[in-house]
């Protein structure tokens, strides 16, 4: 048992003796081991700054500088000046020859990345390269905690020789050794799959109304998503696109620049796009998550953009609904992460989710990470 009292850090042990009465002795608790370094402290509040200014390093140091002014983040040994040139001799952030501003490096990126993955998903280490249970068992490749008799074309690996040798004696008696088939026990194995997963952002100018910022949260889960599958599940695909007026695809590395625009939103545009996406990849296993407020308010129709931000527009959900059919023929799941709680909208999004077959959570941004992660281990499944 450890307790941590004020600023005074006593540790609370348990302890007992010969005469079982159990008591506590309070020691000194000794943080020298936990302790992070100055530069590691505000690093950690830097990247999420950078989060939130679309990785505008100028803008993230500004903010910065008004914190350290605020709580004392710094102090005569180390001061902001030291911290900036960590970063720049690290590597974290280099200085344009031309206009004097600082910028983000490609070890920048993958640090927030790192991060969103630490705040969201948890720490998660690192597996075999393609590893990814389904709920399949048989002649795959990862053995589970479920056992059942030999069959023929079993793998010798897969036996279970304490529980194998346990049989024999229990049905042919120790004072013999006999080893029969019909006494051994193998260990089931779990198939692992590969998935395409396509992620849809939307930044249509409603993702940042109301003075709610939902393209923030959208982002890093979008680059937890994308560190998660490059450490754990690296046989796997992630395509990332935006959708507002009109959909295109981004890379991973553009996600922490990524804004909101004055855009209205093409839901059909970006599930057209995660379609073409996914007819290039051979995985068996495809699938789609989209984040948005839900309310689809554009599309394109005869080479013209087709607006109405009044409502829901029956043409547009028409349209809508036809591509997720469409998707459900094509064994092209989606899941739908709504973040807004608007009635009309719910409605919509559950019409869409029955026509795909797929699923809909109706999230906080605070725990939307924590669904994406459930859905996207739940989705990994092997469909034969």
């Amino acid at each position: 048992m450890q307790q941590i009292i004020s600023k005074n850090k006593i540790v609370k042990h348990t302890f007992g003796y010969s005469g079982a009465m159990l008591g506590y002795r309070f020691t000194q608790f000794n943080v020298k081991g936990d302790e992070k370094s100055p530069f590691e402290r505000l690093f950690e509040i830097f990247i999420h700054l950078l989060n939130y200014t679309s990785g505008d390093v100028p803008e993230a140091l500004n903010w910065l500088n008004e914190l350290d002014r605020e709580y004392k983040l710094t102090n005569d040994k180390y001061t902001m000046s030291d911290f900036i040139k960590d970063l720049k001799d690290r590597g974290f952030i280099k200085e344009d020859e031309g206009s004097g501003q600082f910028h983000i490096t490609p070890k920048t990126e993958q640090a927030i990345r790192k991060n969103a993955l630490n705040e969201i998903f948890g720490k998660m280490k690192k597996s075999r390269a393609g590893n990814h249970t389904t709920r399949f068992t048989g002649s795959g490749d990862e053995l589970t905690s479920d056992h059942r008799e030999f069959r023929f074309g079993d793998s010798p690996d897969q036996i279970s020789m304490t529980d194998s040798i346990r049989n024999a004696q229990i049905n042919h008696g120790i004072s013999e050794f006999t080893l029969m088939e019909n006494d051994l026990e193998v260990m089931e194995k779990e198939h692992k799959a590969q998935t395409s997963t396509v992620l849809m952002l939307d930044i249509s100018h409603s993702m940042i109304l109301y003075g709610e910022d939902r393209i923030t949260p959208a982002k890093k889960v979008a680059m937890a998503l994308a560190e998660l599958i490059k450490t754990r599940y690296p046989k796997d695909t992630l395509d990332v696109l935006v959708f507002g007026d009109d959909a295109w695809q981004i890379e991973v590395k553009d996600l922490p620049y990524l804004q909101v625009g004055p855009y209205h939103t093409n839901t059909p545009a970006g599930i057209e796009l995660a379609m073409n996406l996914l007819r290039r990849r051979k995985n068996p296993n495809k699938q789609i998550f989209m984040i948005t407020d839900g309310k689809p308010s554009c599309m394109l129709e005869g080479g013209q953009l087709y607006k109405n931000s009044f409502g829901l527009d029956r043409r547009i959900v028409n349209r809508c609904l036809n591509l997720a059919a469409s998707c459900r023929k094509l064994k092209i799941p989606i899941t739908t992460f709504m973040v807004a709680e608007d009635p009309y909208l719910r409605t919509f999004i559950h019409e869409f989710s029955e026509a795909n077959g797929g699923k809909a959570y109706y999230t906080s941004l605070k725990g939307l990470g924590e669904f994406v992660l459930e859905d996207f281990e739940k989705n990994r499944k092997k469909r034969l």
